[in-house]
């Protein structure tokens, strides 16, 4: 099965570099062109696409703009956006794009993306995509002296704050962002459980709940050598979340 991808950018060079890029994968074909966010609402209207590649910077509407419009259409497509600048990222998720590619576009970046759009496309039918859209964001993001890095929330293992500050450990290594353990508990309840007053840790990651020497409990975690503290006050909650997994 092939899925319809529509090309959105001012600059002609680029979208022959995506198209390009995207014979590589056979599972995607180019189905539409769009030179700015006008062309491109109506070709959608019209036509229909599974993912569209949008660039922000454009004459007329703005990419943010036109995903905006995007999601008001019946069946919105998934939204992946390819941009030369990377300040935009917090308002690229809140209109619910999967992913944020800077320009040039890498091979291995967009095959990251074409992967995590076909894992949603292929989970639902066709008719579902409005109903199943991603939610609203897909990453967290945290300004670094390497400039903005994005954290994918799939790699999360656990979230510690201490005072102001909250350490993300992911994946890739440890990062401080500037979100406090509330908020990230109450946007991704359905991702993240509260096992200490100071500690968030990704359910898919709990392998398992064991008692310590020292009395009290840790939780074991996925890609986390240490075991995590839980609290008396959380634990009937983690057994019970654990029972469901």
């Amino acid at each position: 099965m092939s899925y319809r991808v529509l090309l959105v950018d001012d600059e002609p060079l680029a979208r022959e570099r995506l198209k390009r890029l995207l014979q590589e994968h056979d599972d995607f074909v180019c189905a539409g062109e769009a030179g700015d966010g006008s062309a491109a609402l109506s070709w959608l209207q019209q036509h229909g696409a599974d993912l569209v590649l949008l660039d922000i910077q454009m004459p007329g509407r703005s990419g943010l703009e036109v995903a905006a419009a995007m999601q008001q259409l019946p069946q919105p497509p998934l939204l992946v956006f390819c941009t030369a600048y990377d300040e935009h990222a917090l308002q690229a998720f809140a209109v619910k794009a999967l992913d944020y590619l800077l320009k040039p576009v890498r091979r291995e970046d967009l095959s990251r993306a074409l992967q995590r759009a076909g894992e949603w496309l292929a989970q639902r039918p066709a008719s579902a995509v409005a109903a199943t859209a991603p939610g609203s964001r897909t990453h967290l993001s945290a300004r670094t002296h390497n400039g903005l890095q994005l954290i994918p929330l799939e790699s999360i293992i656990c979230c510690h704050a201490d005072q102001k500050y909250v350490t993300v450990l992911h994946e890739d290594g440890e990062t401080l962002i500037d979100e406090s353990l509330k908020q990230l508990e109450d946007e991704f309840p359905q991702l993240f459980i509260r096992v200490h007053r100071s500690t968030l840790v990704a359910k898919q990651r709990m392998e398992r709940l064991q008692a310590v020497d020292e009395g009290g409990h840790q939780l074991c975690l996925r890609g986390l050598a240490e075991g995590v503290a839980v609290s008396r006050r959380h634990l009937a909650e983690v057994r019970r979340v654990m029972k469901e997994l």
